[in-house]
């Protein structure tokens, strides 16, 4: 019998926290009460004026297809916000996509340039999406480890050390998830450096950028690059604007990735939805005050569930610098991460996202997402508390 399924996808992983969240509903479909920390997702409404944006479209009868790389208009808006907040500056009829949501943005950039055999490094622990694609599109994904005691720093030497011959990109996410760590101009310009000794292509991901504390700040390593044809920068609208279900995201490249970009999302989707690009326009170009108030809100967060994380014996949890995750190491416990996920949520009601579904090197940890309220942060903190005492 001939094979069913394509061997490409074989070495595709489900997502842990996908699936954490798959037993949470199961258990509230019985009537039980959940604390969610697993899934990255804002619990603030879309801002009213985005939503009011759609609508007014929608009623105008906005509902056609769009060109295949999105609507000028909204490309034109995110080359305003690339120029303002980043120092980047691109055409927007042909260097820029919009895509559906940036983990469309990641799997049209990678299937666009990477080729079977070819190696793709990549950060351990990251975001399991990158891997995926590039298992997706036969290419090998190359582990370069972050130490906690590096305070999960990506560092340029550890990069160095895994490139071989075969290397065609690096895949870089700061703010990252699931550590919340950051790269400083410093870093990305060494990184920049590497990548263009190697002739290697540089993959960011700044769905983050946005949501940085302390007085950070984030820096774009195209507008830092020498070379900035080799740099593809991946950014969205779903953590910034509270717009996860909107589905939109962008990727901005050279005129020559981003017309192969769009071969390929014609064949897939086509184009993303008209209706949701016009609110997407008036996130960028409308009031940008629920934006501020929602980080002031995950930084109020942060700081309380790190203090009552690191209040617990036996766990340890480095204060991220963005995103809105706490990587905690739970590695005194002695027991496999998702063990740890499966005991919290039967014990104690409470969903988290294993660290293995991060890496290797996420083992032992958990990934607590602290967008939630800070009453549900407090429960949750007793309740682990309760479940580490009896372990």
């Amino acid at each position: 019998m001939k094979r069913l399924i394509a061997s490409r996808v074989s070495g595709v992983q489900p997502f842990l926290g996908r699936v954490m969240f798959d037993k949470a509903r199961a258990l509230e479909r019985k009537g039980e009460k959940l604390i969610h920390f697993e899934l990255g997702e804002p619990d603030f409404e879309t801002p009213q004026h985005i939503r009011e944006a759609a609508k007014r479209a929608l009623d105008q009868g906005f509902t056609h297809y769009t060109p295949n790389a999105g609507l000028l208009e909204l490309r034109e808006a995110i080359a305003e916000k690339l120029k303002k907040d980043n120092e980047i500056e691109v055409d927007p009829a042909s260097e820029i996509c919009v895509t559906v949501g940036s983990q469309e943005a990641a799997y049209l950039v990678i299937t666009c340039t990477i080729e079977p055999g070819d190696e793709v490094l990549i950060t351990d622990p990251a975001y399991y999406t990158y891997a995926n694609c590039v298992r997706m599109a036969q290419g090998t994904p190359v582990w370069v480890p972050l130490r906690k005691e590096n305070d999960f720093r990506l560092a340029p030497e550890e990069l160095e050390k895994q490139i071989t011959s075969k290397s065609k990109m690096i895949v870089i996410n700061s703010p990252s998830n699931p550590t919340g760590t950051m790269c400083g101009k410093e870093d990305l310009r060494e990184i920049d450096e590497i990548a263009r000794k190697h002739e290697l292509l540089v993959l960011s991901d700044e769905i983050y950028e946005k949501l940085v504390y302390d007085g950070n700040r984030h820096y774009s390593i195209a507008a830092l690059s020498n070379n900035p044809d080799q740099v593809i920068t991946l950014n969205g609208f779903s953590k910034a604007y509270a717009m996860t279900g909107w589905r939109l995201g962008y990727v901005v490249a050279s005129k020559q990735i981003i017309s192969e970009l769009v071969k390929v999302q014609q064949t897939a989707v086509s184009c993303p939805t008209a209706f949701a690009q016009k609110g997407a326009v008036e996130a960028l170009r409308g009031p940008q005050d629920s934006l501020t108030k929602m980080k002031e809100e995950f930084e109020r967060r942060r700081n309380i569930i790190i203090d009552g994380l690191n209040g617990i014996s036996g766990l340890s949890v480095t204060k991220p610098k963005g995103a809105f995750y706490a990587f905690v190491d739970m590695r005194s416990t002695g027991k496999p991460s998702l063990e740890i996920a499966e005991l919290l949520l039967n014990e104690a009601k409470i969903v988290t996202t294993p660290g293995s579904a991060f890496g290797a090197h996420g083992e032992g940890y958990l990934r607590i997402s602290y967008a939630t309220s800070i009453d549900n942060i407090k429960i949750g903190i007793e309740g682990i508390r309760r479940v580490l005492q009896k372990m």
